[in-house]
């Protein structure tokens, strides 16, 4: 085990650099650690004087790879042989010793929104809090105090490489087919996940999906097992006057902040109080415009269909867009959802994908692009004789094809959305 006093005796090189890695040797110049290099395909010139010039004889002289998330291993086959020596930027956190509290948030769906619940609650109840890690700032850049909590939202790609990573309240959403083309298959993505649990002691907590408890109770994990209340959590959510965590789309994030919320003694009154001044984050399901008879929802962050299944329960006579590139092995079950579509049009370079899996189930049109979308969707609407209309950009895949990534992607449709409907509507 590493302890922090022997940091600098130890040598590094930080693999990618991204804000990730950026962070990691700011760390190690705030922390006088003078041995390591850096290496990146396209970042050549940044922190020039420390760049391997040998890449290959320094992964193998190095004792450990500090490995920016994004790196996966499929498509840097020269990092497969140094697996062991790899850590991440959170392992840092862990090892440098701060007199503090660590919050590990992970899952395949709701871990930003749960960790800004979590973070607005803590705050509202006078918790001196810290957010980053996979949302916000990367975490050696924030500015712990003594007594901090710290809300970490931690990817499968930071986890599946981190060895020292221990926190005192570990939360595991859920586990859905996402990001198999990282992992290789969904085994290797759950082992990621579980990672948060590995070195929790006694004294610690993981609050864990009841879907998940049967694999948990196999690793014989120290910590402390709590399974959401979420038949306590519907007794009080009559009393959440937000409209957005009231819907059932939340339920899961709701059910897990609530439960977390009773490890710290916080009263339900002061839960309530609290998540009534919360505001949603933007591209997730996000009631933006409303005009005449139409309600726009951008639900932009859902990239696997397991996530955009809950936005097609929660609305009603829906025109949906969909498309981008589909995760691998991703299906769409419209078995329990297709009475809420009234029509389905298909943005994207994956096309046929989408076609395959609704064809024969729900009516479509291939429109290829938002700006043709919308305007195809006013003009079917015109049509339509519903009192109420709800048009829902939940793509159930990434945006890469045609975009940055979701939030751009998010933009994009909110703009567009407004612009046209001062015209067509």
């Amino acid at each position: 085990m590493i302890t922090s006093s022997k940091l600098k005796e130890l040598s590094f090189l930080v693999y990618g650099l991204g804000l990730t890695g950026q962070s990691v040797v700011k760390f190690f110049k705030k922390n006088k650690i003078k041995n390591y290099k850096v290496w990146d395909d396209k970042q050549k010139k940044l922190f020039e004087n420390k760049r391997t010039k040998n890449l290959n004889e320094t992964l193998n002289d190095v004792d450990y790879i500090v490995l920016s998330p994004g790196v996966s291993l499929n498509e840097n086959k020269n990092l497969i042989k140094y697996k062991e020596k790899i850590i991440t930027d959170i392992d840092f956190l862990y090892l440098s010793n701060k007199n503090f509290k660590s919050i590990v948030v992970t899952g395949t769906n709701g871990k930003s929104t749960t960790c800004k619940l979590i973070s607005h609650l803590l705050k509202k109840n006078k918790f001196r809090v810290l957010l980053g890690g996979n949302i916000g700032n990367p975490i050696l850049d924030l500015k712990i105090k003594k007594n901090s909590y710290i809300i970490i939202e931690a990817s499968s790609f930071q986890l599946s490489h981190s060895k020292f990573i221990r926190p005192d309240y570990a939360i595991l959403l859920n586990v859905t087919n996402d990001h198999l083309d990282w992992h290789g298959n969904i085994k290797n993505y759950t082992y990621a996940k579980l990672k948060i649990f590995m070195l929790q002691k006694r004294n610690q907590f993981a609050i864990v999906n009841s879907k998940l408890k049967k694999i948990f109770k196999k690793r014989n994990f120290a910590s402390k097992l709590i399974i959401p209340e979420e038949n306590k959590y519907k007794k009080i959510k009559k009393k959440i006057n937000y409209h957005y965590l009231r819907l059932g789309i939340n339920d899961e994030n709701m059910s897990f902040v609530f439960t977390f919320s009773k490890l710290l003694k916080i009263s339900e009154k002061r839960f309530i109080s609290a998540v009534n001044s919360f505001v949603g984050l933007p591209h997730r399901y996000e009631i933006f415009f409303k005009k005449k008879n139409i309600i726009f929802i951008n639900d932009s962050k859902a990239t696997s269909f397991e996530a955009t299944k809950y936005a097609l329960l929660n609305s009603k006579n829906i025109y949906w867009i969909v498309g981008g590139l589909p995760k691998k092995k991703d299906k769409i079950y419209l078995s329990k959802i297709r009475k809420n579509i009234v029509k389905c049009y298909i943005v994207g370079k994956s096309v046929n994908f989408f076609r395959k899996q609704i064809k024969g189930k729900i009516n479509f049109s291939v429109t290829n692009n938002l700006k043709k979308t919308l305007l195809k969707v006013f003009e079917d609407i015109k049509l339509s004789k519903e009192i109420s209309n709800t048009i829902l950009f939940s793509p159930a895949a990434a945006s890469y094809d045609q975009f940055m990534n979701f939030e751009k992607r998010g933009d994009e449709f909110k703009k567009l959305s407004k612009l046209y409907a001062r015209t067509f509507i």
